[in-house]
């Protein structure tokens, strides 16, 4: 199966004027318009919390939690009593209460679960945030909040789990749901949608290796799946318009012990409610 392109929610349209902008700084200064694209690839959109997110949002315990690597504070959200803990971790431009479906069957079950909106993301500190940072916040909660028993993780949230598995995080099985895999493809995209030159594309990932001193690809979800042994649940919908669902069949063929479950008619983000989704997610943490 081929890669991937696309994270950054293909099914939203970035504004003409965003794109009329990036071009004439291209045109002016190649190097002023890698500065406006990174801006805003690292800048979240942030939604209201849709009703069906406000019962968890009511009736979670929430506090700020400072990440000293980042110097960020992130909100974290706490519901349930049971000594047995489920992280979840939302995607790009989502929240803590994203995976509110997920969290009320599994409190159901006898779990607890921690969630955070990410830096950036939701009631969190700072303006700009990348996939680095949600790993980072992931590993942090590990030390203040764990041990976790499983990781529940959607688009970039699972792709930032299945790197933090690799970077030492204990969890006994990991979900992933909606993954993206390539980031070079997904950078790629993105330049491509703004209507960039290859050049200055390529401009940006220098940039980005730069600041973290390693390859992008480092951070690739098939990659880090090389390094990942514990029992993998990937879950991808045929129909979804923001991360093809080959991402999902290129991170299976490098995990050592993976199932993968393909869904129809469900997209990107319909697939975290799902009944029959989340009853085979329940089942596959407790067989």
């Amino acid at each position: 199966m081929p890669a991937t392109k696309k994270l950054h929610n293909s099914t939203v349209k970035i504004p003409k004027v965003l794109i009329t902008s990036a071009k004439v700084l291209e045109t002016l200064s190649p190097q002023l318009a890698v500065k406006f694209m990174i801006k805003l690839f690292t800048t979240p959109i942030k939604f209201r919390i849709p009703k069906r997110e406000e019962e968890m949002d009511r009736l979670s315990r929430q506090e700020m939690v400072l990440v000293p690597l980042l110097n960020k504070s992130i909100n974290v959200y706490h519901l349930g009593n049971s000594p047995k803990k489920v992280l979840l971790v939302h995607g790009w431009s989502g929240r803590g209460t994203q995976l509110h479906s997920i969290a009320s069957k599994l409190i159901k079950n006898g779990y607890a679960t921690i969630s955070f909106d990410a830096p950036a993301h939701g009631k969190s500190t700072g303006k700009t945030s990348d996939m680095t940072e949600f790993i980072a916040s992931i590993l942090h909660l590990e030390q203040q909040f764990g041990p976790f028993e499983f990781a529940v993780g959607h688009s970039l949230g699972a792709m930032a789990v299945l790197n933090a598995v690799k970077r030492g995080l204990k969890i006994k099985k990991a979900v992933l749901i909606g993954s993206g895999d390539i980031i070079k493809d997904i950078m790629d995209d993105f330049a491509e949608k703004l209507g960039m030159k290859v050049a200055t594309g390529g401009m940006m990932i220098h940039k980005f290796e730069k600041k973290f001193g390693e390859t992008i690809n480092n951070y690739s979800a098939y990659i880090a799946a090389k390094e990942v042994i514990i029992p993998v649940l990937l879950f991808h919908d045929q129909d979804d318009a923001d991360v093809p669902v080959s991402a999902a069949y290129h991170i299976k063929k490098h995990l050592a012990n993976a199932e993968l479950v393909i869904t129809e008619g469900l997209g990107h983000r319909k697939i975290l409610g799902d009944k029959t989704v989340i009853k085979k997610l329940t089942e596959f943490l407790e067989q």
